[in-house]
Parts: C-alpha cells; sequence; structure tokens
C-alpha cells in the first residue's frame, strides 16, 4: 500500500510540476487584465472588411481595442499576417502559405475585396504602439524559424504585444532566446478534432502538459470548451491569467468579461 501511496504522491507531483507556468511576471500581466483583442482585427466580411486584413486593423485602432492577430513565415523567409495555413477559404484558391513566395502571396485578395495579405511589418507601422497586440505564432512545419524571425522583428518595436501559439516549442524558443516576451500557451480540446498532428501531441497540449516546455505566462483557451481540470487547478493554485475565445456573442462577452482576465472576441452584424 505505502509503494502505492509513493507512486501516486510521484504522478501528482510530477504532474503539477508539468503545469507549472512561470510566475515571476505576473505584475507585468496584469497591465493586461480586462483587455478586449478584436480577433483577427475588428473584422467584417459583410461589410467588406476581412479578417487579418490592414482595414480590419485600422477598425479595431478606431474603436481602441488590442489586436489578436497570425503570423507566418513565407518560402522566402517573409513574414505575412494569415490564419489559415492554406489560401483556400480566404482567398478562393489553392496553396499553402509557406510554401509560396510573398510576390506570390500577394496576388492574392481576402474574401472577395480589394485587400491584401499583409506584411507583418506593415501592421506594426500602422499600429505604432496605439493598442497592445496579441501575436499567434502559426507553425504547420517543423521549423522553428518564425519564432527567430518575430522576434527580430518585434524586439525593436516600441508597443506593447505578447505572444501565443499551441506550439509548446514555440514557446520553448521564446522561452530560451527571449526570455523577456511574455508568452501564452493555446488550447482547446484539440484530441476532438481530427488533425494532420499526433494525438499524443494534441492530447499534452489539450491538457497543459506541454507546460512543462513553454512555462507560459497565461493561458489562451476557448470558452466553450471550459472548465477544465487543468485550468481550474492553474487558476486556484498558481491564479494564472486565463485568455478566452473566441467571444461571438453579448453573452460570450459577458461570461468573458465577468469570469476571465483576457477577452479575445469578434462582433457581430448587429454588434458592429
Amino acid at each position: 500500500m505505502s509503494k502505492i501511496f509513493i507512486i501516486i504522491l510521484c504522478v501528482t507531483i510530477f504532474y503539477l510540476f508539468s503545469l507549472l507556468p512561470r510566475l515571476s511576471n505576473r505584475e507585468r500581466m496584469m497591465r493586461y487584465r480586462h483587455s478586449l483583442f478584436a480577433h483577427r482585427g475588428y473584422h467584417n466580411a459583410q461589410k467588406g472588411i476581412p479578417e487579418n486584413s490592414m482595414k480590419a486593423f485600422k477598425a479595431a485602432l478606431d474603436h481602441e481595442y488590442g489586436i489578436e492577430l497570425d503570423v507566418h513565415l513565407t518560402k522566402d523567409m517573409h513574414l505575412i499576417v494569415f490564419h489559415d495555413d492554406t489560401l483556400d477559404r480566404v482567398c478562393g484558391r489553392p496553396g499553402s502559405i509557406e510554401k509560396m513566395t510573398l510576390s506570390e502571396l500577394q496576388t492574392c485578395r481576402l474574401l472577395n475585396t480589394n485587400e491584401r495579405i499583409p506584411l507583418l511589418k506593415d501592421v506594426l507601422s500602422l499600429v505604432n504602439g496605439q493598442v497592445p497586440l496579441l501575436v499567434e505564432l502559426k507553425m504547420p512545419t517543423h521549423s522553428l524559424t518564425v519564432c527567430q524571425k518575430t522576434y527580430d522583428m518585434l524586439k525593436d518595436y516600441k508597443g506593447d504585444y505578447l505572444i501565443q501559439s499551441f506550439n509548446a516549442l514555440g514557446l520553448h524558443w521564446f522561452r530560451t532566446h527571449a526570455p523577456e516576451v511574455l508568452r501564452g500557451q493555446l488550447s482547446s480540446r484539440l484530441t476532438k478534432k481530427a488533425s494532420k498532428e499526433p494525438w499524443i501531441l494534441k492530447f499534452f497540449t489539450e491538457h497543459l502538459i506541454s507546460n512543462i516546455l513553454g512555462r507560459p505566462d497565461f493561458i489562451s483557451y476557448k470558452l466553450a470548451d471550459l472548465p477544465t481540470i487543468e485550468i481550474t487547478l492553474l487558476r486556484l493554485l498558481f491564479h494564472v491569467p486565463l485568455a478566452v475565445w473566441t467571444l461571438r456573442t453579448r453573452e460570450a462577452l459577458k461570461e468573458g468579461v465577468l469570469h476571465y482576465d483576457i477577452q479575445i472576441f469578434e462582433k457581430q452584424d448587429e454588434n458592429y
């Protein structure tokens, strides 16, 4: 019986150690508490303002909302702002972002508008520190080069920003090479969805065991998938700041504001 108890105790300790976030930047994280981030900019396709477009970012600035955006690295090493790994949904044509050059991508239009895929440097010039940025690293391949390139561009940026990713290796890169940057672990009920990623990696990310690699300053979790045991433990034991996404209704936004720290939202046509 004592051996079983010791085994259970060791497993429990290791489990909690795996979940452990970074605790040293709590005061810096407090400045983002109750921040509203417009998901992929303050977009509205019906009004001709596509997601992750310069128009969407200008609209967010007009409303003084923080901006959540997604960063990919092109074949010729340019940082662009785009969510999907492929062009099909947003640009209506085949193609994978990481396999295309910037010149090829700049021929694309976003959701049948005249808006092009923006460069991250152009978005930074537009925002210019007016509102905080929440930058998601998109890493559909095994390469971590997007981490280095993103940091190279952001390290001299004068505004406030945080980075986040589903990929714990990306967070580990920032933990090792740029520890001053606030970083967040993205997650949701990943094992419920079919995808190319191995099931075990999705399991570790879903249950935040991957925190052992990235030691995030905050967690960014899908609101519809809450609560979870891991989130409850992290909030009770370590008071970890929690961002919730994507809030698309008044009710979801109200829940996000009442119970969580950072809100990543979209507004429907009638609320725009």
